[in-house]
């Protein structure tokens, strides 16, 4: 028999007033929770490939079309020196991700759940609105990012590359109606894609390794120089995105792992280095689109581009080979469509965590993505096709403003014994997280401070 405190954590009451409903209870993803089955015994590795997946699922969204256009504006104007905020941003992602395995494992809850037990039905559906919003622009930035491709590879106008990206519904139901294992092999082959196309590009780039190992290190001119500071925070706001934290508290319960105390403890273990790895992966990719910017732009001269097609446009005089901008189109495409996957997957969990309403996923994903390519459509139809880049940075804007509202129930809850009993983080987790919430707070405040002031200058 477990220690006292040990067994409370694992079979709570039904309802604490400060608590979750049984462990037991079923998760939202109704028809994949606890559908990949772990098998007893077996190596460590064996072991651990049965939980890996999730990681790069989540590790997608780090990745997305929106990340790019931060990524290249400052590799175009600063070189190499912001691979600090990369590499920063990449680790804030890392430890807020743990916590979100740790949290879903522990409580049997994902953080729409969590959220709606521990709140008042007020604040929690004004978190839930604040959700949505979130889900509705990463939606939009995977809407514009992949339409910005198809124009590139296909020649398709942006207003009907938009429409085309509707589409992805009928490719989303067919994988998941044919298991969650074959949703993630979908998810980590595009991401496998994308990782080839850069590696493609930075051999035509031939970017330099010194300077490359420089730019991982902390530089006073991140601070010192307002235009840095300000891409800088714009990479950080871009990395680490709302709907991947519930999206993770989610997914992460598709092992049927035991419930028992060791069970636990193994499936946290096995969770949390499937997305260390995975984000890890996401690092070098993201790390790649700055250095092919640094490379390609900076070094040659030509200064601040921020534009997905300018880039495209520049890559293949810039690197003498056609090959190049055919590779960025593909990465770009990839990165659209596997991304459109996980906005889907945090949009049902959101859905069903916050309101316990079940809809059709077709039903759920056509509204999601309804919401993105009317206003991209009629944005771009009313100011033409420059105004795409301008949705892209808009989109990060309001990802960047909402990160709060699902990083600090996160922190919160994962501190609070009452709430993860015996699975609580070390100490030194939670201090990184805390002081990683505070970040994100300040660095948001920054952000709307200077909007105001901007708009009233």
């Amino acid at each position: 028999m477990p220690p006292p405190s040990e067994a409370a954590a694992l079979d709570p009451p039904v309802r604490q007033p400060d608590g979750f409903h049984s462990a037991r209870e079923e998760g939202s993803l109704t028809a994949s929770y606890r559908t990949v089955p772990i098998r007893e015994g077996g190596t460590f590795w064996r072991r651990f490939l049965a939980f890996l997946g999730p990681g790069y699922l989540v590790a997608v969204g780090y990745m997305d079309p929106g990340n790019w256009a931060t990524s290249l504006a400052g590799g175009s104007q600063f070189g190499y020196t912001l691979l600090f905020a990369v590499l920063l941003s990449s680790l804030m992602a890392i430890v807020l991700q743990a916590l979100c395995a740790r949290l879903a494992i522990a409580t049997g809850r994902d953080l729409a759940q969590a959220c709606r037990d521990t709140y008042s039905r007020p604040t929690s559906f004004a978190l839930w609105l604040l959700a949505e919003l979130a889900i509705v622009a990463t939606d939009l930035a995977e809407v514009i990012g992949t339409a910005i491709a198809l124009k590139l590879l296909f020649g398709l106008p942006l207003e009907w590359g938009v429409l085309v990206t509707a589409l992805d519904v009928f490719v989303i139901l067919w994988l998941q109606s044919r298991g969650f294992r074959r949703l993630e092999a979908f998810v980590a082959t595009m991401i496998l894609v994308i990782a080839l196309c850069f590696v493609g590009q930075l051999l035509l780039a031939q970017p330099s390794i010194a300077a490359i190992a420089s730019g991982f290190l902390p530089s006073v001119s991140i601070v010192t120089d307002q235009q840095q500071l300000y891409l800088a925070l714009g990479i950080l706001g871009a990395t680490v995105m709302p709907h991947n934290l519930y999206l993770h508290t989610g997914i992460v319960q598709t092992r049927a792992y035991r419930e028992d105390l060791e069970g636990r403890r193994e499936a946290i273990r096995f969770a949390t280095l499937d997305s260390t790895l995975a984000l890890g992966f996401a690092l070098l990719v993201n790390a790649s689109i700055l250095i092919l910017a640094a490379a390609s732009f900076h070094a040659t001269g030509h200064g601040a581009v921020g534009d997905l097609e300018e880039a495209h446009a520049l890559l293949a005089p810039l690197l003498g080979a056609t090959i190049a901008p055919v590779l960025f189109a593909v990465a770009l495409l990839a990165s659209g469509l596997s991304s459109t996957v996980t906005a889907t997957l945090a949009g049902q969990i959101v859905m069903e965590g916050f309101l316990r309403l079940r809809i059709s996923p077709v039903v759920r994903r056509l509204v999601t993505r309804a919401l993105a390519i009317l206003p991209a459509a009629a944005i771009i139809l009313l100011y033409g096709e420059t105004s795409a880049n301008a949705l892209l940075v808009f989109s990060q804007v309001v990802l960047s403003l909402q990160l709060p509202f699902a990083v600090v129930p996160l922190v919160r809850m994962s501190a609070d014994r009452s709430k993860v009993g015996a699975f609580r983080a070390p100490i030194w987790l939670l201090a990184l997280a805390v002081l990683i919430a505070v970040l994100i707070v300040a660095l948001n405040a920054k952000l709307v401070l200077d909007f105001s002031l901007g708009a009233l200058g």
